[in-house]
Formats: C-alpha cells, sequence, structure tokens
C-alpha cells in the first residue's frame, strides 16, 4: 500500500513540474524552461558556492546533504542534472549514482561526480556508474557553467548558453 502511495505521489509531482515548467508569462508567451539542477555535497560550503553560481546563471537550483535526501529530491522534482559529491557519509556518490542510473524513470539524468580527488580511478570507477563527467573540486564559476551547458545542449532553443 506504502509503495503505491509513493507512485502515486511521485506520478503527481511530475504532472506539476511539467504543468510548471511549460507555464506562460504575463503576456500569454511560453516562459523559457529553467534547468532543474540538484547540488549533493555534504559541505555546506560547497554547496552555498554552486548554488550562488548556478543560480546567477538562471538555473533552479535544489540542494542535498547526502545520497538518501538527494533520492527522494530526484523521485519529487525529476532535475535535469546532478552534481554530486563522491565522499558522503550513509551513501556515497558511486552509490547515489547507480541508483540513479537503475531506475528506468531517471537513468537519462546527467551525473556529474565533484570530488577533491582527481584521479584515472576516481575517473574510471565515476564512469562505471553511469556518471557522464567529473569535477575537480574546488572548482570555479566557469568550471561549473561549462559542465551545465555540455550536459544540457537545449540552451540554444532557450536564448543561448548560460552567461559566464
Amino acid at each position: 500500500m506504502r509503495v503505491a502511495q509513493l507512485q502515486e505521489s511521485i506520478r503527481v509531482n511530475a504532472e506539476v513540474s511539467g504543468a510548471v515548467a511549460t507555464g506562460s508569462a504575463a503576456g500569454g508567451a511560453p516562459m523559457p524552461a529553467r534547468r532543474k539542477v540538484l547540488v549533493i555535497d555534504d559541505s555546506s560550503t560547497i554547496r552555498r558556492t554552486a548554488e550562488i553560481f548556478l543560480s546567477q546563471a538562471g538555473c533552479q537550483v535544489m540542494l542535498a546533504e547526502d545520497g538518501f535526501e538527494a533520492l527522494a529530491k530526484v523521485g519529487d522534482m525529476h532535475p535535469d542534472l546532478v552534481f554530486c559529491d563522491i565522499l558522503m557519509p550513509r551513501l556515497d556518490g558511486y552509490q547515489t549514482c547507480a541508483l540513479i542510473k537503475k531506475s528506468p524513470r531517471f537513468h537519462a539524468i546527467p551525473v556529474i561526480m565533484l570530488s577533491s580527488r582527481d584521479g584515472v580511478f576516481d575517473r574510471s570507477r565515476g564512469r562505471l556508474v553511469g556518471a557522464q563527467d567529473h569535477l575537480a573540486k574546488p572548482f570555479t564559476r566557469e568550471s561549473l557553467l561549462q559542465a551545465v551547458d555540455a550536459c544540457l545542449p537545449r540552451a540554444a532553443a532557450s536564448g543561448g548558453p548560460l552567461p559566464a
């Protein structure tokens, strides 16, 4: 019974999110869809930095402190892109990415791993669990926005790339 309620809640949230994303501006013209980006990191500094950079670039930003919180937000908000820290308590970034990618509903969401470790092993392990890319921390505003543009090419349809 509880699973059915959760599935219905996810379906309704997806419909509501779709209606909001395709809403109209004041003059009846369709509003450009804002990119929804989920940032998962146990560091409040990294989360806040990413939120500032992405918000200034016009993205709708959602934040999560760990993989468990992130999985709930993926189900509720269906982000266009996920940035996921590798080293987190409870559920690490590799496990979080693998669970997103194993979901038939969410497997197409690009995941970019965030890590202060930028070695070949870390990049390869990320690819094995389905990550699209790897971004080294600390990141710059430019590198973060370039990663978004690389994963979400529909920027051309909605008015061009994100501002630098």
